[in-house]
């Protein structure tokens, strides 16, 4: 596991994160370290339009859709 130093964050930046780690019962590091791991686990916009540029093309029939659509209103 790597190691990270985070140099001139604002005074108010920390109290707050200090606030909120405490509050769920975490220490400064550990609550950092789930934002951190919950940022890099969430695709960016730019990750999911490329993602979706390499699927295949949904083929599908309107007229299908539309009874569909109906038989689901019944």
């Amino acid at each position: 596991m790597g190691i990270m130093q985070i140099r001139d964050v604002p005074e108010e930046t920390e109290r707050t994160l200090k606030a909120r780690a405490e509050r769920e019962g975490k220490s400064l590091t550990a609550y950092v370290r789930d934002l951190l791991n919950e940022e890099a686990a969430t695709p960016t916009l730019d990750e999911v339009m490329a993602k979706i540029a390499t699927d295949e093309p949904v083929p599908y029939d309107p007229d299908f859709v539309r009874e569909t659509l109906r038989e689901g209103r019944r």
